[in-house]
């Protein structure tokens, strides 16, 4: 790899994008990164060093998904994007524009600017949420889902945020063929993103094991996810970006399904007194869904009770020879990590 490649990763203050910047810098690359104000530069440069020290090939610039501004300064000069910037609220809200439109057009704004900068590839993180089809009323085939299964936009019963992550993620390919330049896009699926943290940003994933370590979760509804640890996709994002058989991808990047109840399991057992708040009674899904009659929050999951969605590796694992470190070695490094206690935030070796 050429140390001089530059390569701008959207909205570095995030867990994913901080996580994207410091394998960038441990690959050699000089790496550019957007925060909406720059007065969080102090902030991304303190997470980032953390782990690596940055030196001089770290940039930090202004950029608002929301506004044209600053992102043709961005691009300037960069080999390839990683577009991870992305609103996600801690509570859906009841205008699903709110999240629908600074995606899409966010999204749509980046791929303009890379590809007026002559960026070789952009790598768009989106979202398992925009394969699954989730949503009570949607159908789910039993089955492991892969990259050719796409969730519908228009299934009313789907959350703000699963449209907003399908809708960008459909208006980015549609954008990409129309300029002919397809094979210039990689999108990556995301599941629950979990891992070591490097700053203050809490994903819904984290705040959940955080949540069963801190006792603010008193009992164990019947969700799962397919969790996935956060070095693992941002390994798979660089590597996406030059990979010849990623040309023209959708990547999905998840792990295995995890109950809630085992991922209890797995805090009680390999953390021992540091889980002793760690819940054990399950909770009935009569009581979540009176529950989300009052908490936007728990509404946004209410339709994923007792429902159980796994999905095919291969063609990350084809692509870019990518596989995940085991789950129970991530759980376990994020709750220490959460505890502020030192874990290994090295990320996985290159493909």
């Amino acid at each position: 790899m050429d140390g001089e490649q530059t390569v701008l990763v959207t909205g570095g203050s995030g867990f994913l994008g901080g996580w994207c910047v410091v394998e960038l810098l441990r690959r050699g690359y000089r790496a550019r990164t957007t925060v909406r104000d720059l007065g969080r530069e102090k902030e991304v440069r303190s997470n980032i060093g953390s782990v690596l020290d940055a030196g001089d090939r770290l940039t930090v610039l202004a950029a608002d998904l929301n506004e044209d501004r600053g992102w043709a300064e961005a691009t300037e000069g960069c080999d390839y994007v990683l577009h991870v910037a992305s609103p996600f609220p801690p509570a859906q809200p009841k205008d699903p524009d709110e999240l629908i439109v600074p995606a899409r057009d966010g999204t749509l704004r980046v791929l303009r600017a890379s590809l007026a900068a002559g960026a070789k590839r952009v790598v768009v993180t989106s979202s398992v949420a925009a394969v699954r089809n989730a949503g009570e009323g949607a159908a789910r085939p039993e089955r492991e889902l892969t990259e050719s299964d796409w969730t519908d936009p228009e299934n009313p019963h789907l959350t703000p945020y699963t449209r907003s992550k399908t809708i960008a993620e459909l208006a980015a390919w549609e954008f990409m063929r129309e300029q002919g330049a397809e094979e210039r896009l990689v999108t990556v699926q995301p599941g629950a993103i979990i891992g070591p943290v490097i700053g203050r940003d809490r994903s819904y994933s984290l705040e959940a094991v955080e949540r069963m370590l801190t006792g603010r979760m008193p009992g164990l509804p019947a969700l799962g996810f397919s969790f996935v640890d956060v070095r693992d996709v941002a390994a798979l994002e660089v590597d996406a970006m030059t990979a010849a058989d990623a040309a023209g991808q959708r990547l999905i990047a998840a792990g295995s399904f995890l109950w809630l109840s085992e991922v209890a399991a797995i805090l009680r057992e390999r953390l021992g007194p540091d889980a002793r708040k760690v819940p054990r009674r399950r909770v009935p899904n009569a009581v979540v869904r009176m529950l989300a009659l009052f908490d936007p929050g728990v509404r946004s999951v209410v339709g994923d009770l007792g429902r159980k969605t796994t999905y095919s590796l291969e063609n990350a694992k084809r692509r870019v020879g990518w596989s995940p470190r085991p789950l129970e070695e991530t759980i376990v490094d994020c709750a220490r990590s959460l505890l502020g206690q030192d874990v290994p935030t090295v990320a996985a070796a290159p493909a």
